[in-house]
């Protein structure tokens, strides 16, 4: 369910809100391979079947970094935000790959706004971001990432 926020007032408001939480997403093989093309990350734990299945997970493992950089795209049903000329990435304050996220199963966000500091020209949102894997007991990644908007 999207929230659509118009200006700093409104999301200000919203701060120490958790938003919810996304739909279930797959992350299978294919795009493990794709995001390991990408990156140039050819480690075994994520695209070797056979030699992963020996390890101690039993299976290939998503990297980090693509649970990652779903969280944009992800956010993006959970969170609009009007009302700016233009906004970009600006970062992170912290990251951790808590527990590792399985080829094959399902991953989603929840996120909420953790802070919101006026800019010269605009505004950034800190968003607390938590990634959970379906079934796991601890979450695959927690994060806060930074977002500014401009006027």
């Amino acid at each position: 369910m999207e929230l659509t926020v118009n200006g700093t007032a409104n999301i200000a408001s919203l701060v120490g809100t958790h938003l919810g939480w996304t739909e279930w997403q797959v992350i299978d093989q294919d795009r493990v391979d794709r995001f390991a093309k990408a990156t140039d990350d050819f480690q075994w734990i994520h695209v070797d079947p056979e030699k992963a299945a020996t390890s101690q997970f039993g299976g290939t493992i998503a990297h980090g970094y693509l649970t990652l950089s779903l969280v944009p795209s992800l956010l993006k049903q959970l969170l609009l935000v009007e009302g700016a000329s233009f906004g970009v990435n600006y970062g992170c304050n912290k990251i951790r790959f808590i527990t590792p996220v399985l080829t094959g199963s399902q991953i989603r966000l929840g996120a909420s706004i953790g802070e919101v500091v006026e800019l010269k020209s605009g505004y950034q949102i800190v968003v607390d971001v938590t990634v959970e894997a379906r079934d796991a007991t601890k979450p695959a990644m927690v994060a806060q990432l930074l977002y500014n908007y401009y006027s």
